[in-house]
């Protein structure tokens, strides 16, 4: 049988797809990382690898790797992954996309009223024995209904955010690469350029993969054309915004607020920047994690690799191998 090295511990429902198409091992922790030297010694005799998003497949570690055939990345985004390397390899990839679209719309929306409604700044106020009274205009926020909600990035993710806005009445408009017929048809929301979106929306949400183009799409030239009002929500990917910029932007009056569920190193510590400002809502890289989602992630990604070690076609690739 084939051998496969799995990078993290995963439910039961997916190792044992993984244990009926091959022998493997397993970096057993459920939290920490698998050591980079461990990767490296435990790939040199790999058919496969089950990664997550916070392992780095690169020249380096194929490198190491002179058997492998597949690295299943269990995420929908692969910015961890060499593509060329895997190319030059023959080498195949494939993700978890669909199944986690939901829960990451979802999690959009959480941080979008969270932020809008000051939720997070209201609860730290009572931790601190700091409420005193009610008045006409005590911790006021942004009101969503005929509001405008923008969605940048015209992907399954960004198309389930905006679905999800018909209940609050809000105006949609979207930015991508280009106009896509189908989300205007589904949704009702209207095309726009980036620098018409930034300023007419009052509630921006970040859909787009990180990629060269995308890296660094946000920054103080970009805060600067948002409304004073506006609010300013990341399920994407960290690097996609200038995170001293967002700060500089926030101190300055322009967003209103943020909610970050991604961050350019991560997992951020606790004397960040950002965690200073009372308008930003930050929580852990936790959008698809609800229990259905992360069970249906981990068997998409262990069928990939099953499949792949036993000759099957990929169900899910985005670079097909040799």
């Amino acid at each position: 049988m084939k051998k496969a090295f799995i990078t993290r511990r995963l439910p039961d429902e997916a190792l044992a797809i993984v244990a009926a198409a091959c022998n493997y091992e397993i970096w057993d922790s459920a939290e920490e990382p698998v050591p980079r030297a461990l990767l490296l010694e435990k790939l040199r005799d790999a058919d496969g690898v089950l990664c997550l998003i916070s392992d780095r497949v690169d020249a380096e570690v194929l490198d190491h790797a002179p058997r492998l055939r597949i690295v299943a990345n269990m995420a929908v985004g692969y910015d961890n992954i060499d593509l060329a390397a895997l190319r030059a390899r023959g080498v195949a990839l494939t993700n978890t996309p669909d199944v986690l679209t939901d829960a990451t719309a979802d999690l959009a929306w959480a941080l979008l009223l969270a932020a809008a409604r000051r939720v997070v700044e209201g609860q730290k106020l009572i931790e601190a024995d700091s409420w005193r009274y009610w008045a006409p205009l005590f911790m006021v926020g942004q009101d969503l209904q005929r509001a405008t909600l923008a969605v940048v990035g015209a992907g399954r993710i960004g198309a389930a955010v905006l679905r999800r806005a018909q209940g609050f009445n809000m105006r949609l408009i979207y930015h991508n690469r280009r106009p896509n017929a189908e989300l205007e048809a589904q949704t009702g929301a209207s095309y726009r350029t980036f620098a018409a979106l930034l300023q007419e929306a009052d509630f921006i949400v970040v859909t787009v993969p990180l990629s060269a183009e995308t890296r660094g799409m946000f920054g103080a030239s970009e805060f600067a054309l948002m409304k004073p009002n506006a609010v300013f929500v990341n399920v994407a990917r960290g690097p996609i915004v200038d995170e001293a910029a967002l700060y500089e932007a926030l101190k300055a009056g322009r967003p209103w607020a943020v909610g970050l569920d991604v961050f350019a190193n991560e997992p951020i510590r606790a004397d960040h920047p950002l965690l200073t400002l009372p308008n930003v809502v930050a929580v852990p890289h936790i959008g698809s994690a609800t229990l259905n989602t992360r069970i249906a992630m981990a068997t998409l990604a262990a069928r990939n690799l099953a499949a792949a070690l036993t000759d099957q076609p990929l169900i899910t690739p985005v670079v097909p191998g040799a």
